[in-house]
């Protein structure tokens, strides 16, 4: 009985080894449909299942020879277990074959098959590259300067006169701007200039900001609009409720030293939430600050334009504070001054909408710009690195790269924010001494395998929310540091037709940047470059 469970067992294990998918393209030089292997392996199939009938035969008589033995039962244990043992093997490895042979540049839903394009496979030339930073970007260094001090002396006069027209009791309070975006940070390379201004604004006493954000629990925030917070316009102790002037009868001859008794006896009739919150609710509402600031800043462009010989107009109805600016000669320069709630004594701000993003329909739903401190973030890593190190130049290789690729396949979801991100994670993850100006081409080629990765995986996170490799000199705020990490690309599980064109604008984008770098590195050489984009002193 011993020896036919040993036969058995013998047999179970030369066919497991012996399986064609244990090893699966163990060779790849030769094909899997070859015929003399098939017929090989057909032929030790046969040989095999002709053993395993022998065994089943000679099992059969030695059952009847031990039928009446107790410990005869032990056979059907063992011929258990070897079944079991043998499919629990075939099942594992067709879990495994699939993914052994199917094309590692085709996701799930099919996306990256046709002529995929991995970013680790394309030619870059060292000298290419730095020949094409110097002709390309050099020049934006002195022009950056002139725009960004042009525009932060407009900004001033403009918010002055602002303030003037604001009534304190009816308006919001404005404060002074905040510089961010790619302008403050080094990095910009389109034309023309744009610049992003936040302005943040108070609401007048006696109201209050109350925040409710999407990482706490008890909010009811979807869960497609991460990042988004909730702003709610309260009156702490505005009826008096809480007052004795609201409760005793103090008589004709007391007066209430924090209500006088005007305040006691006027309702809420005109107060700010009719003007400011979503109809019915205390939720400040988008549309209605946004309304309210586009009527404010073309009243204080009225009282100072006679200052300025240029033309300032709304470059965008829809987006509050898309201003263009029109010099005589003919050139232009984009200012985004955006409304925002500032959270507490912090610099996170609550904007009503991101320049270069309108993916956020709601209208009480405000969201989350970390812009300070990213910007805080770059400058802190940047401290720690080379000297003329490749960093910025890779962010600007890839920001140039996206506008021509966006002017010849349209406007996608993806944006020079995405690689502004995808740059932080990675100067967080590499070590400094990577990023040498003579390591151009392999950083480069990072960053485009990262945003291509993220892209496969649809998970690109904020590189700020829930990091635990943010230095704590940035000093995050609690509640963000401590929040889980929001992924940027999460609209796009659901938006099926979105994400297919940001594919295609990357693909596109990887597969022109050899052609596009050589292109205008030899179209506009040393010193053409410079004079053609050097600043005109006549327009600013």
């Amino acid at each position: 009985m011993q020896g036919a469970i040993a036969r058995v067992c013998v047999v179970v294990a030369a066919a497991i080894l012996n399986h064609p998918f244990l090893f699966p393209n163990e060779n790849t030089t030769i094909p899997e449909e070859d015929d003399v292997l098939m017929a090989r392996m057909r032929e030790h199939q046969e040989k095999l299942e002709a053993e395993q009938e022998r065994l089943e035969q000679e099992i059969f008589i030695s059952e009847q020879a031990f039928d009446q033995e107790p410990e005869s039962y032990g056979w059907y244990f063992w011929s258990a277990l070897c079944l079991v043992i043998f499919l629990t093997i075939e099942v594992c490895r067709q879990d495994m074959v699939p993914a052994e042979i199917s094309d590692p540049a085709e996701d799930e839903d099919g996306y990256f098959s046709a002529g995929y394009l991995s970013a680790k496979a394309i030619t870059l030339d060292k000298g290419v590259l730095n020949n094409f930073c110097k002709t390309r970007f050099h020049s934006f260094i002195h022009e950056r300067a002139r725009v960004q001090e042009f525009v932060e002396g407009f900004a001033d006069d403009l918010l002055d006169a602002l303030k003037s027209v604001c009534d304190r009791e009816t308006d919001m309070e404005v404060e002074d701007f905040v510089g961010i975006g790619s302008m403050f940070e080094s990095w910009r390379v389109c034309k023309p200039p744009t610049v992003d201004l936040i302005v943040p604004f108070l609401s007048s006493q006696p109201y209050r900001f109350q925040f409710e954000f999407w990482c706490d629990p008890v909010t009811d925030i979807p869960l497609d609009l991460q990042g988004c917070v909730k702003i709610k316009l309260t009156k702490p102790n505005g009826n008096g409720a809480n007052c004795l002037c609201g409760s005793a009868n103090l008589g004709d001859d007391m007066l209430c030293l924090l209500h006088n008794k005007n305040n006691c006896e006027t309702t809420d009739d005109h107060g700010l939430e009719e003007v400011f919150c979503e109809t019915d609710t205390t939720y400040l509402s988008k549309d209605r600050i946004m309304r309210w600031f586009q009527i404010s800043v073309t009243k204080a462009w009225g009282q100072i334009s006679h200052k300025y010989a240029f033309e300032l107009a709304f470059q965008n109805l829809d987006v509050p504070g898309a201003l263009k600016i029109k010099f005589r000669s003919g050139k232009t320069v984009f200012l985004n001054v955006t409304p925002a709630v500032q959270y507490e004594n912090t610099d996170a701000y609550l904007i009503s909408h991101f320049p270069s993003d309108a993916s956020n329909p709601s209208d009480t739903h405000w969201d989350l710009s970390l812009a300070v401190y990213e910007r805080n973030l770059l400058k802190h890593l940047a401290k720690k690195l080379p000297t003329n190190s490749c960093h910025i130049h890779c962010l600007q290789i890839v920001s140039f790269l996206h506008e021509k690729q966006t002017a010849l396949t349209g406007r996608n979801a993806l944006t020079n924010y995405h690689m502004k991100t995808a740059v932080l994670h990675l100067l967080l993850s590499k070590s400094p001494s990577l990023w040498k100006p003579q390591n151009l081409d392999h950083r480069l080629r990072d960053l485009l395998s990262f945003v291509q990765q993220s892209l496969e995986e649809k998970r690109l996170y904020h590189v700020i929310v829930g990091n635990p490799r943010i230095p704590v000199e940035i000093q995050i705020p609690e509640i963000f540091r401590t929040a889980e990490p929001i992924n940027l690309f999460r609209p796009l599980v659901l938006q099926r037709q979105i994400y297919e064109k940001m594919v295609e604008h990357f693909q596109e984008m990887i597969r022109n940047t050899s052609v596009l770098v050589q292109e205008y590195t030899t179209h506009f050489p040393n010193g053409h470059v410079g004079n053609k984009f050097s600043p005109n002193p006549d327009v600013i």
